[in-house]
């Protein structure tokens, strides 16, 4: 199941009003495991930069001024997320908005909201009244988000797919596919060593008659006596 986790940063909270989306971040899962494939990018929103917004993501209207247009990056970022690889994203109906308002804007058919899985949802509906921001997940879970000083698009999609998996039940679903393979494992060993304890039990003539040799020297009341096993040791010569 191919997932992708993605987070956007903005010029503000309502495209309506003139905001902008001025960087994408993305992290593709397969059965919520990162496979290492990422889509990132700034985007130029050809906007000046509110202060309370870069105060958040610390991306300025000078840093962004050489970056592309949505329009130029628009096709990459579809090609990444494919056609209906499920879209994960926190207070995903924020994100979506703009992603829609920007590839509309493009004249390009945005994906459908049928699609996207909210962690805010899922965080509330199995935290109750618990604090439920990425933050408050990442130190919920021990996750560790020192790397966090400011938002970030794909540092925060890349926290988020391990938030994510914590939601989901990944961590009790890796422990049970250890417990499987070593299990596994260990019936293999297993069978190996007593094919193995077979293959050496199998003695010649010569060497069976110097073994019932050896155990007759040992007396009457020897337990040796006890495992010899005609049955199984060669004809006597």
């Amino acid at each position: 199941m191919r997932e992708i986790v993605f987070d956007t940063e903005t010029t503000g909270f309502d495209p309506g009003t003139g905001d902008r989306i001025v960087e994408i971040g993305c992290v593709e899962l397969l059965n919520r495991i990162p496979t290492g494939a990422t889509f990132h990018v700034y985007i130029n929103p050809e906007r000046d930069m509110p202060a309370q917004a870069e105060a958040v993501h610390g991306l300025s209207a000078e840093f962004l001024s050489d970056k592309p247009l949505f329009a130029e990056v628009a096709e990459q970022f579809l090609e990444f997320i494919g056609m209906d690889s499920k879209l994960v994203a926190h207070n995903a109906g924020f994100d979506m908005t703009f992603i829609e308002y920007e590839l509309k804007k493009c004249g390009l058919l945005p994906p459908t909201r049928d699609r996207v899985v909210d962690t805010l949802i899922l965080a509330r509906r199995k935290h109750p009244g618990g604090g439920n921001k990425l933050d408050d997940l990442c130190a919920r879970y021990g996750i560790d988000n020192s790397r966090r000083t400011k938002h970030g698009a794909l540092l925060d999609a890349e926290l988020l797919a391990e938030v994510y998996a914590e939601l989901a039940g990944g961590r009790q679903a890796k422990l049970g596919l250890v417990e499987v393979v070593r299990e596994e494992f260990s019936v293999t060993t297993f069978s190996a060593k007593k094919r193995k304890a077979r293959q050496s039990s199998q003695l010649n003539s010569d060497e069976a008659d110097a073994h019932r040799l050896f155990v007759a020297s040992l007396g009457e009341k020897a337990i040796w006596l006890d495992y010899l096993d005609e049955k199984t040791l060669p004809a006597a010569k």
